[in-house]
C-alpha cells in the first residue's frame, strides 16, 4: 500500500468544517452510505470518525498524507484533522452499476462523561483517540473483527451501542496499526482557501491521466499561472507537477495490484509520458520497482486475511 507523505508543516490547505448531525435519543452518529459522493470534499469536524469501506475504491487524503483505498479498509480519524475520501471515476459513470457500501461512525471524545477517559482501566481507549489525530489505518487480523463489529452498531439500541463502539476502539489499541499524518502535520482552523483548493483537487484527480498545463489549473483556481505557483508551493511545501506526480503514482499502485497488468500499460495509463520517468518516480515515492511492489502486494495477499 502506498503512502506518500506532504510534509506540510505550516499546511494552509483550506478545509471546510463539517457540522455531523446527531438526533436527540443517540449520543453518537452512526450512519451506511451506498452512494460515493457523501461529504465528498475536504473537511474536517470536531467528532472522531471511524469508517469502513465494505465496498469502495479511491484515494484517500488525511491529514498530510495520500494513498489509495479499497474495500476492506478501516480507518480512525481523529478530531479536527482534515481527511477525504474521494471515490474513483468508475463510480460517477452514468449507466454502469458500481455502488459504494460504507459504514461512518462519528462521536465527540467525551460523550461518555468527562472523565471516562481518565479511568485508569480506560488509558489504552485514551492512546488510541490520541493517536488517531494523525489517522489510523487498521492492519492485521484484528480489522476483520473490526469489521464485525461496525456492521453490528449498525442496528445496536441502547447500551450496546456504546458496548460494541468501546470494543471496536480496544481492538484497534490492541491490533497493528499504521498512523497516516506526519508528525509535524498542523491543520490552522482559521484557513479560508478551502474551495480554490477542493477546485485543484477535483480538477487535478479528474485529469491526471492527461498533461494538465500551468495555465489550465491556475485557471481552475482562478489565479495568475505566476500566483498559483507561489500558492500551492506556500500551502504544500511542494510543487504542483510533485503533487501531480504523486496522484499519478497512487493510481499506478492501483493498477498493479487490481489489475495484474503489465508495467507498460501502468505508466501510460497513469499520465506518464516515457517508462523511465515512471520507474524514477515510482521508486523515489513508493522505496520499490513497480515490478516489485506488485510481486510483494500479490505475495502479501495470499497470506493476510482480507
Amino acid at each position: 500500500m502506498i503512502v506518500i507523505s506532504f510534509g506540510w508543516p505550516n499546511y494552509k490547505m483550506k478545509p471546510q468544517l463539517l457540522k455531523v448531525t446527531n438526533d436527540v435519543v443517540h449520543s453518537f452518529s452512526v450512519r451506511r452510505d451506498t452512494v460515493p459522493y457523501i461529504n465528498n470534499h475536504w473537511h474536517y469536524h470536531p467528532e472522531v470518525e471511524l469508517i469502513y469501506f465494505k465496498k469502495g475504491s479511491g484515494t484517500q487524503f488525511i491529514g498530510d498524507s495520500i494513498q489509495r483505498f479499497q474495500s476492506g479498509d478501516v480507518v480512525l480519524v481523529g478530531s479536527y484533522l482534515p481527511h477525504y475520501w474521494r471515490f474513483d471515476d468508475i463510480y460517477f459513470k452514468e449507466g454502469i452499476k458500481t455502488s459504494a457500501d460504507v459504514s461512518v461512525v462519528h462521536f465527540n471524545e467525551n460523550f461518555w462523561g468527562d472523565h471516562f477517559l481518565n479511568l485508569p482501566e480506560n488509558k489504552p481507549l485514551k492512546s488510541i483517540l490520541e493517536n488517531a489525530k494523525r489517522g489510523i489505518q487498521v492492519k492485521g487480523k484484528a480489522k476483520d473483527y473490526v469489521k464485525e463489529l461496525l456492521s453490528g452498531l449498525l442496528n445496536a439500541e441502547g447500551p450496546k451501542k456504546i458496548i460494541l463502539l468501546i470494543e471496536a476502539l480496544i481492538a484497534i489499541a490492541q491490533c497493528k496499526h499504521e498512523q497516516l499524518s506526519s508528525i509535524v502535520f498542523q491543520h490552522k482552523l482559521e484557513d479560508i482557501d478551502k474551495d480554490r483548493i477542493n477546485a485543484i483537487y477535483e480538477y487535478s484527480m479528474s485529469n491526471f491521466k492527461n498533461t494538465i498545463p500551468l495555465g489550465k489549473i491556475a485557471e481552475i483556481a482562478n489565479i495568475s499561472p505566476t500566483s498559483f505557483c507561489r500558492f500551492f508551493k506556500s500551502r504544500t511545501r511542494k510543487t504542483y507537477t510533485q503533487f501531480l506526480n504523486e496522484i499519478r503514482v497512487g493510481n499506478a499502485c492501483k493498477l498493479l495490484i487490481e489489475n495484474d497488468a503489465n508495467v507498460k500499460q501502468v505508466y501510460y495509463e497513469s499520465g506518464f509520458n516515457n517508462v523511465a520517468s515512471f520507474h524514477k518516480l515510482f521508486k523515489s515515492i513508493t522505496g520499490k520497482s513497480p515490478l516489485k511492489y506488485q510481486k510483494e502486494f500479490l505475495e502479501e495477499s495470499k497470506v493476510v486475511p482480507r
